[in-house]
């Protein structure tokens, strides 16, 4: 249609042109005669730069009334604060009402805990407790100020020794929370310009430092090493010519959201071939992993001093709070003016990092915790494992033991419901 209109403007064109260029068709200006199609293009710039002159039209300014201003405003229906919420989003959850140990109580019922990260049941350990109230006793409960001003005390050097000393690296570097970690170490070193390379499966606190980094951020598959390659390959391959440009792997452990344990040995060899740094959250695998509890490193055979950083969160394996990074002195060096979580935030209380000197002390003294940690792990899934209906989507060796229902009912309420009247017919 739109072919046939141009055809038909053309030839009505073509037509004047011709009835314009005819010898009777012309015109006579002060005794000169001019063929007709010039006329025509003369006559249309007059009337171009008329209109060119031309102020644009403006509408008479004139105030609202009191009445046009009722009727707007009667009008005017705001958008709500936040989306309503629907039966499905409604959930209330379980309120402790005593220490998160192996055992918890609930509405004043005592049941087995399977929720909380207290992967060795250090929570509630008489040692534990023991070394939190000296450390109040002596330094009081919070620091009540930043590390680089008033806030270091001698005991969050000596809980960065320690780790250090465990872990067989140069220097660490204590952060107060556990999620502020990896969101804060991971913008302190990628800028702007540099390139991550992430697996699509990591948590949030991993995604927020990504997100503040303003690197530009290429997921692969989840824990997919063809997928990595692949993808580290077009990297490389794209930025043959850019001289100077970072490039970082980011990968976790032990992923929190699928229980599944990182193939490190594999992604260490693709680190060395496209030289790349890598980034690895040791939080769901420190303390656990290994045969001493030193983690993913140590369970892949993979020597530390090959991670360029490597961070963890304490309240897990540690039944503590905070937060660690580990690594080369200039690495730890570089945060301690450059992290944003660790420059501008109150240090972790004192008390805190003496319950994390006091947990590695047990780990080390006592390897038959993570040999039990193994044992209830085994137990766990030898029992889950006959269950009609659902099926562990973890990783043998994953102390986070991932249920996935064989058939989705649709819905998120639905699902929970069935979930429970499994449990139910289990227990």
């Amino acid at each position: 249609m739109a072919s046939y209109g141009l055809n038909m403007l053309n030839s009505t064109v073509n037509w004047v042109t011709q009835a314009l260029d005819a010898p009777s068709a012309r015109a006579v200006v002060f005794g000169v005669h001019i063929g007709g199609h010039y006329f025509v293009e003369g006559l249309l710039l007059v009337v171009i730069l008329f209109l060119l002159s031309q102020k644009s039209y403006k509408p008479p300014k004139r105030p609202l009334t009191k009445k046009e201003i009722d009727e707007l405003c009667d009008d005017w229906v705001p958008e709500p604060l936040i989306p309503s919420i629907t039966k499905e989003m409604e959930y209330q959850p379980p309120v402790l009402e005593s220490a998160a140990g192996p055992h918890v109580i609930i509405n004043g019922k005592e049941v087995v805990n399977f929720a909380t990260a207290n992967y060795l049941g250090l929570v509630g350990h008489e040692k534990v407790q023991e070394s939190c109230t000296a450390a109040l006793e002596k330094y009081g409960v919070g620091s009540c100020g930043p590390r680089g001003f008033y806030g270091t005390i001698d005991v969050h050097l000596d809980c960065e020794s320690r780790i250090s000393k465990f872990l067989g690296t140069p220097d660490s570097i204590l952060y107060s929370y556990g999620l502020s970690t990896m969101f804060s170490a991971i913008p302190c070193f990628a800028k702007k310009g540099d390139v991550i390379v992430v697996d699509e499966g990591v948590h949030w606190g991993i995604q927020n430092g990504l997100h503040l980094s303003r690197s530009t951020i290429v997921y692969f598959k989840h824990n997919d090493m063809k997928s990595l390659h692949d993808t580290l390959e077009k990297i490389t391959a794209d930025n043959k010519r850019v001289k100077k440009l970072r490039r970082y792997i980011v990968v976790e452990s032990v992923y929190q959201n699928s229980g599944q344990i990182a193939p490190l040995d594999e992604i260490i060899k693709l680190k060395e071939k496209y030289r790349f740094r890598v980034f690895l959250d040791e939080s769901n695998s420190f303390g656990v992993l290994g045969q001493s509890g030193r983690g993913l490193t140590e369970y892949c055979g993979v020597p530390v001093e090959k991670i360029d950083i490597v961070t963890a969160a304490m309240g897990h394996a540690l039944a503590t709070e905070g937060g660690f990074c580990t690594g080369s002195s200039r690495v730890v060096d570089h945060q301690r003016l450059s992290s944003s979580g660790y420059v501008f935030s109150a240090s972790l209380p004192p008390y805190l990092a003496s319950a994390a000197i006091t947990a590695i002390d047990m780990i080390e003294e006592n390897p038959g915790l993570i040999v039990k940690l193994k044992k209830n792990i085994s137990l766990l899934l030898k029992g889950l494992s006959g269950i009609q209906g659902l099926t562990v989507t973890s990783s043998p060796e994953s102390p986070i033991v991932f249920l996935k229902l064989e058939q989705s009912t649709g819905s998120i309420k639905g699902d929970m419901e069935l979930l429970e009247e499994i449990a139910e017919r289990v227990r």
